[in-house]
């Protein structure tokens, strides 16, 4: 069965004068210094686009959902989503109006009004039934709307009232939004039969965090090529040193494990480092494989970074997940936008897809974004599908839930 699409005629049909109920994914950081600002506002410009072919299609009412931080299912100013409501507002050019809970008595009334086109239900995290995945939460919800638009990509390996169950009372009213119809299709780029030759980068910190995701690509792959401090165990479970860098024991017996399958030979690891006698101390170029004792490795060396760029320009489809180092620190950046300049340079020649947090952030510092074919919002949810082929939350918008 096609997944549905706000795009598809019958939404048209079921919209026009009706409620529309729209879940996205408004979990924004805020500004350190200036808690009431928002400090990267992407997920939100994203989700502007689905707003506003919603609104295109003259609903009654919209009302938007969201999650926000970890308030633990307790009513907590610090997550409210009130900086949201006034940025849309600014954003769509009308009123976005804001309830104090998202079981708030009032929503009913609010509904019933001519005025206030579109409604923000506050953070659904105050209630602990969210994230406990609660049915009668999810009716709740559910009666505030006649058909429902599900747009948090972000949030679709939740199993939550808003994000899963919440689609057994919208049987053939419940509709994928823009941005998750362009991450579905990316992804399955690089999940269903991707174009040939397919390289995927992975970095960061732990093998235990990824063994997953590096199971399924060898699958694929024609190479992997592993960077930051997840290369240190698959060097140490091959004979090397690696001094003090991160390595923990339950990483090197992973990657023992990995290094026995027959998809081995798909795997690249670094050849030379980038390293410091303390964590971002001065930097030294090791110009070997081996890591000297007292030494942490905290970047992928210059003939690493060459080899690695030579695959990554011979391929037609790339993804990358983690950062070469510690890129976050210039002295330690070399090898990260390494990577990003040589997937630059593929433009229009391969499908190129950046996934996962730091990666986003990576690429952004390098200013090379307009470059990829697709950078994932979705972070856990991005690593999830590749791992798995789908997520709880699109498998239930797909066929539904009893």
């Amino acid at each position: 069965m096609a997944l549905k699409y706000i795009t598809d005629e019958s939404f048209a049909a079921l919209a026009k004068d009706k409620r529309v109920l729209a879940r996205f994914d408004f979990n924004v950081p805020m500004d350190k210094n200036d808690p009431t600002k928002i400090s990267d506002t992407t997920r939100v410009d994203e989700a502007v686009e689905t707003i506003n072919a919603i609104l295109a299609h003259k609903p009654k009412k919209l009302i938007l959902m969201s999650h926000f931080g970890r308030p633990k299912g307790t009513v907590d100013p610090k997550y409210s989503l009130e900086p949201v409501a006034k940025y849309l507002a600014e954003k769509l050019g009308q009123e976005v109006l804001l309830t104090e809970t998202a079981l708030d008595r009032g929503i009913k009334t609010l509904l019933g009004l001519n005025e206030a086109k579109i409604i923000l239900l506050q953070n659904l995290r105050y209630h602990a039934e969210e994230e406990a995945n609660d049915r009668d939460f999810a009716r709740t919800l559910a009666s505030y709307g006649d058909v429902f638009v599900f747009d948090a990509f972000g949030a679709a390996h939740r199993k939550h009232a808003s994000t899963y169950e919440i689609n057994a009372f919208f049987k053939n009213k419940a509709f994928g939004g823009l941005l998750l119809k362009r991450e579905v299709e990316a992804l399955d780029k690089v999940c269903h039969n991707p174009t040939k030759p397919f390289v995927a980068i992975v970095g960061g910190a732990k093998v235990s965090d990824k063994i997953k995701i590096i199971e399924s690509l060898l699958i694929n792959v024609d190479k992997l090529l592993i960077g930051g401090a997840m290369a240190y165990p698959f060097l140490k479970a091959q004979g090397h040193t690696v001094g003090n860098s991160l390595c923990s024991d339950e990483d090197v017996s992973l990657a023992k494990r990995i290094l026995g399958m027959p998809s081995r030979n798909k795997i690249v690891l670094p050849s030379d480092h980038i390293v410091s006698a303390e964590f971002g101390g001065t930097p030294e170029d090791v110009g070997q494989t081996n890591i000297p004792d007292g030494k942490i490795g905290l970047d992928i060396g210059p003939s690493t970074l060459q080899n690695y760029a030579d695959y990554i320009r011979t391929a037609k489809t790339v993804l990358w997940n983690g950062p070469m180092g510690l890129f976050e620190n210039s002295n330690y950046a070399k090898g990260t936008l390494g990577i990003a300049k040589a997937m630059a340079s593929l433009e229009s020649q391969a499908f190129t897809l950046v996934g996962g947090g730091d990666s986003v952030s990576a690429v952004k510092l390098s200013g090379l974004s307009s470059k990829m074919s697709h950078i994932s919002t979705g972070g856990g949810a991005s690593l999830e599908y590749i791992e798995n082929g789908t997520l709880p939350g699109i498998q239930a918008l797909k066929f539904g839930i009893d």
